[in-house]
């Protein structure tokens, strides 16, 4: 039992950010500097490292980089200055007594987002408890779990608070994973030409990423132009990937003028919008069964073929030497075959060759049946074990990591029908059970050491995801496959924009020819946990580089910056722009766009509509979609985010 915790400042109507990794610093992050709140953050005694990182990994990382270190002494000093800005409470556990210091009971809104799904469900019925009415976030793996706990927490809201609006309860309680946030963007950044999409209420939002276009063409704008890419396109040691790139950054949401003056630069358009259907069952993901095939080895089949054309033969010699019909001389030829007819003493001489020769069949029979009996057996023995890489495998992804969300990347790369190869340190990892259901080849080992990745076939791969916890570990696997495929595609999984953007710069300056891209699960998903703390809806995430672009449903009553315009006119360059409208009446509308409705089975939902008229008057009563950057959404929702720095795009 940890002591008990020292008392804050008295606050209230603050925000609190529970959890012990990444995702709550980036969340705390979000909700100061982006949408301008109190925040009190409740983590676990400080390890004198940055989150995502240990020691000795970044050490390793800095050998093999060679120049990150300096870039990750500015990094620690930025951390160090913003942690200064919050108010925070160390403790190891949440106990009644430390979410009460924290000021829960004045709170309007707590997200809960430690790793253990059970640390999580015990503090939201201890913040239930402690302020009925406070909005609660919760990060949970087990989607089914999600749901069921979220009726159990606003029942126990009604129970509390009786007189509890129902209408407000709608949004009390929100359980979200930086899982299925993470995935889409993560299994689409592997695959050349593969969309990225944020999938919500049966709708597949398709952001393709074009190359530039060469001189005299002009580049297909789709319904709109979401993004401008860096200015790498003659630099390929450019700063591409952080926040922190001055004029190379990305830029979100431009303008027609700038899409034009933007030479050299690729896009990041909305290419179309579909109904994506209901989610495939888990049976559907991979077969249990197996084909004749996979029984028995080829060899074993071509015997058994063998022997089945010798017997044929010896019937219709016997036919034909012989006064009997084709079916007795088969009868005869079978009985002698398993060594069950009287020796044929007296008969003419073809009738004894006959059956000297369908007893050494027999004898060659025996061996053959009892392979084939063994290789049965051990095909469904090993048929729960891992599959080993198929030989001649090529144009497949490596999957380097199976925890939560190398898992759900997997999923979602199944899903596509794309081939992959996971390589996972930890046989009892969480997706291991996953990869033997779906048969997909499995190499266990440490993929530091020499041999795994040529186990996974690295030289005849399409692209490789590193996905493992430790930047260090996923930069080593990326700089190893290089070494033996240079113009692999990479994508990376790094917590820190920094070492994100050190990492780019060497690997492009060293394959200028190959695609490398890094993505924080913690960035991806932090603007949505933070929108649900605002009580608005993020429908998903797209990375555009190392920044994200939002998409929000958000009503347009009380937003002067929509109310009473049109589409055209609440068009912000670099902020906000309106993509779909819900033309729904607001008793017939969805309260919940993420949410799922399998009975839908138009190509598009009813009630939204797209490519709106650019002189539509948007009504207080509309809801429409929007695409928006993260300074966007907290104008909007009237937080101002902090001055820019002017180092800053």
């Amino acid at each position: 039992m940890s002591p008990l915790p020292r008392q804050l400042r008295p606050r209230s109507g603050h925000m609190i950010v529970c959890g012990d990794d990444g995702l709550a610093h980036r969340l705390s992050d979000e909700l100061r500097e982006v949408y301008r709140q109190q925040v009190t953050l409740v983590a676990p005694a400080r390890s004198g490292v940055a989150p995502g990182a240990s020691p000795t990994g970044r050490e390793r990382a800095t050998a093999l980089l060679g120049r990150v270190s300096s870039v990750m002494t500015g990094a620690a000093s930025t951390a160090s200055d913003a942690a200064e800005e919050e108010q925070r409470l160390e403790a190891s556990e949440l106990t009644d007594d430390v979410l009460a210091a924290a000021g829960v009971a004045g709170a309007v809104a707590v997200a809960l987002v430690h790793e253990d799904d059970e640390v999580n469900i015990r503090a939201a019925l201890i913040v239930r408890r402690l302020n009925p009415q406070v909005r609660l976030v919760i990060r949970l793996y087990n989607r089914k779990l999600g749901q069921q706990l979220e009726e159990l927490l606003d029942q126990a809201a009604v129970v509390a608070s009786p007189g509890l609006d129902l209408v407000a309860l709608d949004t009390s309680t929100t359980v979200l994973s930086d899982a299925d946030t993470a995935a889409p963007a993560l299994a689409a950044t592997a695959v050349a030409g593969t969309s990225k999409v944020v999938q919500a209420d049966g709708l597949l939002l398709r952001a393709v990423e074009r190359t530039p276009p060469r001189s005299g063409e002009v580049a297909d704008p789709g319904l709109c132009t979401l993004a401008l890419l860096s200015a790498t396109a003659n630099d390929p040691a450019g700063a591409e990937g952080s926040d922190r790139s001055g004029t190379e950054a990305p830029r979100l949401l431009p303008d027609e003028e700038a899409v034009t003056a933007a030479t050299g630069h690729g896009t990041v358009v909305l290419e179309a919008v579909s109904y994506s259907g209901p989610v495939l069952p888990a049976g559907r993901l991979g077969s249990r069964g197996a084909s004749l095939g996979q029984l028995f080895s080829r060899r074993l089949r071509w015997s058994l073929f063998g022997l089945i054309a010798c017997v044929f033969g010896l019937a219709v010699a016997s036919w034909l030497t012989t006064d009997d019909d084709l079916v007795h001389a088969t009868y005869l030829t079978l009985l002698d075959l398993f060594a069950i007819d009287d020796p044929a003493l007296g008969e003419p001489l073809s009738r004894q060759i006959i059956q000297l020769l369908s007893g050494l069949a027999g004898l060659l029979l025996l061996p053959v049946l009892t392979a084939a009996v063994l290789e049965g057996l051990g095909t469904f023995r090993s048929a729960s074990a891992l599959r080993r890489p198929p030989r001649g495998l090529s144009g497949h992804v490596v999957l380097l990591g199976l925890g939560k969300i190398g898992t759900r990347v997997l999923a979602r790369l199944k899903e596509l029908d794309i081939p992959v190869v996971c390589v996972e340190s930890d046989p009892e990892a969480r997706g291991i059970p996953l990869a033997r259901r779906l048969r997909v080849p499995t190499v266990i080992g440490d993929v530091t050491e020499e041999g795994v990745l040529e186990s996974a076939k690295i030289h005849r791969a399409h692209a490789l995801l590193a996905l493992t916890t430790s930047d260090t570990t996923n930069l080593e696997a990326a700089l190893y496959a290089r070494s033996v495929k240079p113009d692999l595609r990479v994508a990376l999984r790094l917590y820190d924009d920094d070492f994100a953007t050190a990492v780019y710069r060497t690997l492009r300056a060293a394959h200028p020819h190959a695609l490398t891209r890094s993505r924080s699960v913690s960035s991806l998903a932090a603007p949505a946990f933070a929108g649900a703390m605002m009580g608005r809806q993020i429908l998903g995430a797209i990375p555009v580089e190392r920044k994200v672009l939002l998409f929000a449903a958000l009503v347009v009553a009380g937003h002067p910056q929509l109310e009473g315009r049109t589409v055209a006119e609440v068009f912000r360059p670099g902020a906000w722009r309106v993509l779909a409208l819900d033309a729904a009446t607001p008793a017939d509308r969805r309260p919940d766009l993420a949410a799922a409705h399998p009975a839908d089975g138009d190509d598009r939902p009813p009630g939204l509509v797209w490519e709106l008229h650019p002189g539509y008057v948007l009504r207080p009563e509309d809801r429409v979609v929007l695409a928006t950057t993260r300074q966007g959404l907290a104008e909007l929702l009237g937080r101002h985010p902090r001055p820019a720095d002017p180092a800053a795009p």
